[in-house]
């Protein structure tokens, strides 16, 4: 398993599934792109993430990935928002997949962050960190706002800005982080809740558009296959 499809496995709703392959995780983390001490920080990652119980483990995820959209996984949330482009840069991405033999199952978002490193672990190199650098500037926010919250998440994000950039450099970032509203509160949802209820006529996003967490429908990958 490459480093890009391990880090897409782990950054994907930990099924149950993937307590079963702990091994196979571990020995994928020993990428020799990674220096010692980011091996031994991502070994350390996938033994915390299965040392935890399997639902305290999901709610953790939910509570990260899907409350809210300054986490989403779905990079489009973040430069598009809910207009309508954001469903032609879809339909776009799809053909992209399609045109390199890239499928995705009928109810797959094709901006899921571990979607996409799914498809690039397949690309060859150069292809893939011209594609991870033009995202980079939304994976160090992710990496940022991630660390802000303590979560051991942001060690993922971080290692993609740094096999994209050759560096990471978080400091502005991550006071940018410290200084934005939370939108994960109770209150922020159900404000958020209230706004899209009132939504009508041309005001109304595009159904490509609505906003949504990760793809629920779709089943992780298993971390046996191969890229």
């Amino acid at each position: 398993m490459s480093m890009l499809k391990l880090i897409g496995v782990l950054m994907d709703y930990p099924q149950d599934e993937m307590w079963e392959h702990r091994d196979e995780l571990l020995q994928a983390a020993d990428a020799p792109e990674l220096t010692p001490r980011r091996r031994k920080a991502l070994a350390a990652f996938i033994n915390g993430l299965l040392d935890t119980d399997t639902l305290v483990a999901q709610d953790d995820w939910l509570s990260l990935f899907d409350r809210g959209r300054s986490m989403s996984l779905l990079l489009f949330e973040h430069i598009h928002g809910e207009s309508r482009d954001r469903g032609q840069a879809m339909v776009d991405l799809i053909e992209t997949y399609r045109k390199n033999g890239f499928e995705m199952a009928a109810k797959e978002l094709p901006d899921y962050l571990p979607l996409l490193l799914e498809y690039l672990s397949q690309q060859p190199v150069e292809e893939t960190r011209d594609w991870l650098h033009h995202v980079s500037h939304i994976v160090s926010l992710l990496a940022a706002r991630a660390g802000e919250r303590n979560s051991p998440y942001a060690l993922l994000f971080e290692l993609l800005v740094e096999y994209s950039e050759g560096k990471l450099e978080l400091a502005s970032l991550r006071q940018r982080a410290s200084e934005e509203p939370r939108d994960d509160t109770p209150e922020a949802m159900d404000q958020l809740w209230e706004e899209e209820a009132v939504r009508f006529g041309s005001e109304a996003p595009d159904d490509n558009c609505s906003p949504t967490g990760r793809p629920k429908v779709r089943p992780q990958t298993s971390p046996e296959m191969q890229p």
